[in-house]
């Protein structure tokens, strides 16, 4: 059998998955960030008519599900999988969500990276043969993260410049062997770098190191130089992690040139009060369904590289005084 792995960490897929559509939902305040126009769907408030931010959270991401399902003419019956994940214990947000939709389904944890991650593992079922359309939605939530891995924000407790705000928001995308769309054409599966980062307050730093190492392992894997790409999105390091990341990877030989940023830059703007930009699963998730696909459909973008970030700690971990591992997985999105 012929591999179709290159490299340390990339596999290229010989019939490259469509993404048929995609679909965001978010809440107020990313509505009122610059990218507010280019989400599907903007909550008024936090809870939308639900009981809980948890609730809340689950509706969000059927909405997101159910929105790029409604967006082709393609029977939920003919969906194959559904690939879910949020940063909530046991994934209740997708578990839930998957309850109403009734595919069958994989639950999936790659704390904020899993966007990207469930991207990569529905291409790899369809290229593989096992799928022909493969549904993949993620979500976070604001209030429900702050309870579980901080404290609830009714407490007011005082944050540090260096943390990050989390995306209430959900994206997803509807992936088909066939059809009209871009292509992912690559995936490079990042390994887990832990360099003793320990405050989780300072997850961009947490997570530099893993995402410049699997950028570096994709560039190496597949020959490439970062002017091959108009767009190097990373998933949600904010500010402070994506300078130490584009510092990482000056200093390992790669310049990055203008085309790098951050979808956690890039979806609030400085006078939003969120201090180091945003994180979430939600992030990566909406900014991609969103602003990214909009700009490749317009054609300004031709080939992106997608990197979800992702910090895998807990707050059992973190009380005990466990530093914070971090992990990047990367897609090629191809118009």
């Amino acid at each position: 059998m012929d591999l179709k792995r290159m490299g340390n960490q990339t596999v290229v897929f010989a019939n490259p998955p469509v993404i048929l559509s995609s679909y965001s939902v978010v809440g107020p305040k990313e509505g009122q960030g610059p990218l507010g126009k280019t989400f599907s769907k903007v909550w008024k408030d936090q809870l939308n008519g639900e009981k809980s931010w948890e609730f809340a959270e689950s509706k969000m991401l059927r909405e997101a599900l159910e929105g790029a399902i409604a967006q082709v003419n393609v029977p939920s019956g003919h969906i194959d999988f559904m690939l879910a994940g949020d940063l909530l214990n046991q994934m209740i947000s997708s578990n839930f969500a998957a309850r109403q939709l009734a595919l069958p389904f994989i639950g999936i944890y790659g704390a904020c990276s899993t966007m990207a991650l469930g991207m990569a593992l529905g291409s790899m079922l369809i290229d593989g043969g096992f799928a022909r359309y493969v549904l993949v939605g993620v979500s976070s939530h604001h209030d429900t993260a702050e309870r579980q891995f901080r404290a609830p924000t009714e407490h007011g407790t005082q944050r540090a410049m260096s943390a990050q705000w989390t995306v209430t928001g959900a994206g997803s995308v509807l992936l088909g062997q066939t059809g009209v769309g871009p292509r992912i054409t690559s995936a490079t599966l990042g390994r887990v770098v832990d360099y003793a980062e320990s405050n989780v307050n300072n997850m961009g730093s947490a997570m530099a190191p893993a995402v410049a190492d699997t950028i570096l392992n994709h560039l190496h894997d597949l020959h490439r130089h970062p002017a091959d790409y108009d767009l190097i999105a990373s998933g949600d390091l904010g500010a402070v992690g994506l300078a130490l990341a584009g510092e990482v990877l000056k200093q390992s030989g790669r310049d990055m040139g203008t085309g790098f940023t951050d979808c956690g830059v890039m979806i609030f703007d400085a006078n939003q009060d969120v201090h180091a930009g945003a994180s979430g699963c939600g992030c990566s998730a909406v900014v991609f369904a969103g602003n990214i696909m909009q700009r490749i459909k317009a054609g300004e973008l031709k080939r992106v590289l997608l990197v979800g970030s992702g910090a895998l700690h807990s707050s059992t971990s973190a009380l005990q005084g466990e530093s914070i591992p971090g992990i990047g997985h990367a897609v090629v999105i191809e118009a």
